[in-house]
């Protein structure tokens, strides 16, 4: 998944047609690092969700309401100290960062029209929500971040915000031709696609990975494996989707394997043929259906995790049991040469003395050629003929047995095949606990919970 500087321009664009001039009613802190803003204007009422998050930040329109504990914490109250009742009057990003700015003007104690900034910074580890003054000083944040925590950028009260320091050789890609794409990444010894996402702000693996694929390009491949015109036919596709960002024309989507959610997106996603990519007409659908999805299937992937290992090992198992099986079948295959040697010992066995280990013998069964007999010289001739008819017929009773168990080996692997299956695509506890049920019926559990 990728929440990259495409999918913030998406976010920005949808804020901008549906909450801008609208009044905060409402600041609520239902999580640590999270908001709720209910938003009142000239087109209805909404709710926005962020989250600073480090694992999983956020930012997208949601129906849904959360309680919110009954003390609100402290950046909660700061916020509605200042900003309840404002109304939100311009929200960007700058550049292609994964940044949003929120200005608000409101009235403070005496009646006087204010100012402030509200920053929501979506950086993975680094996300954070900061509030700030119309000059940029700090008032507060999610995370306060001094100086022995990080020596590059203090996030205090009192000091000035700055934009977090992004790689300095990388370009803002709104404002790159294909020619300069092209001589930007030839430059690099990298494969295709880190060369763009090293390159570009805003620009993740993930559509890294797309621009190579509608060039016809292995983004696996190092750059120099490629000629400059087909640099400049991938540096046209890149220019070509730059374009659709700066129009705001996006095409949110989530991309599916079965019922597991793989990634999302802003733009068409042509790299993934296999899987099941279902578009929406709203990038905050996406988001909140996305990450409920992922919590809902790594929920069930964790509370499957005994079961899956379960029926992994009893399908690891049986192959074992059935590879040994096709291991002795074979070996009973060979039964043949025990009843020769049986047939061969009593036609010339007569020649045989106390001390002979080997009987060579004319082999009539194969143009009579000279093979070579083990002899046990404990024994009579008689009884050398007898063991290996007995060998014989051992072999082909096995042999007979053999094909009946790997039968049954193959139909047991193919079952147990398919309830792995079955448990690694569960759509729900409902489903896991009816594989449950029947692994039990089957004889395949002893405890059933």
């Amino acid at each position: 998944m990728a929440l990259d500087g495409i999918v913030i321009s998406n976010i920005v664009a949808e804020l901008n047609s549906t909450i801008l001039n609208s009044k905060i009613s409402k600041i609520a802190e239902p999580e640590a690092d999270e908001l709720l803003l209910t938003l009142k204007g000239p087109n209805g009422s909404f709710r926005l969700s962020m989250s600073a998050s480090a694992s999983l930040p956020f930012i997208y329109l949601t129906p849904t309401n959360k309680v919110s504990p009954l003390t609100a914490p402290t950046f909660c109250m700061v916020l509605r100290k200042h900003i309840a009742n404002g109304r939100i009057t311009k929200i960007y990003q700058p550049g292609m960062e994964r940044i949003i700015n929120f200005e608000i003007e409101h009235l403070n104690e005496m009646g006087d029209l204010c100012h402030k900034v509200l920053i929501i910074e979506l950086m993975g580890k680094y996300s954070n929500i900061i509030f700030t003054d119309s000059d940029g000083t700090i008032i507060d944040s999610a995370k306060r971040i001094p100086a022995s925590v990080s020596s590059v950028r203090e996030v205090l009260p009192g000091r000035a915000y700055t934009i977090p320091a992004t790689q300095e050789d990388k370009y803002n890609p709104l404002t790159v031709d294909s020619k300069q794409f092209a001589d930007i990444i030839s430059a690099k010894p990298l494969t295709v696609s880190k060369a763009i996402y090293s390159s570009f702000s805003g620009i993740s693996p993930l559509v890294a990975n797309e621009l190579a694929h509608r060039a016809g390009l292995d983004a696996d491949s190092p750059v120099a494996a490629y000629s400059h015109d087909e640099l400049l036919h991938l540096g046209s596709n890149f220019t070509w989707m730059m374009e659709d960002i700066k129009n705001n024309r996006f095409t949110p989507n989530i991309v599916r394997d079965g019922n597991e959610p793989k990634e999302f997106s802003s733009i068409e996603l042509t790299q993934y043929s296999d899987l099941t990519v279902t578009k929406y007409e709203s990038i905050s659908e996406v988001l909140e259906l996305y990450y409920s999805e992922r919590n809902t299937y790594t929920r069930i992937r964790q509370k499957s995790a005994d079961l899956r290992k379960h029926v992994s090992t009893l399908l690891e198992r049986n192959q074992k049991k059935y590879s040994l099986q096709m291991k002795q079948l074979k070996d009973s295959e060979k039964r043949e040469k025990y009843k020769v040697y049986g047939e061969l010992i009593n036609a010339f066995g007569y020649g045989l003395t106390p001390d002979d280990k080997f009987l060579e013998a004319a082999n009539y069964y194969d143009d009579n050629k000279i093979i070579k007999i083990p002899i046990d010289n404990t024994k009579t001739p008689a009884e050398n003929a007898q063991k290996y008819f007995r060998d014989y017929k051992k072999k082909q009773t096995a042999g007979q047995m053999l094909k009946k168990l790997l039968l049954e080996g193959e139909d047991e692997i193919e079952y147990l095949a398919n309830v792995l299956y079955e448990v690694e695509t569960a759509p729900g506890e409902q489903a896991l606990n009816e594989v449950r049920a029947e692994l039990k019926s089957q004889g395949y559990l002893k405890n059933y919970k």
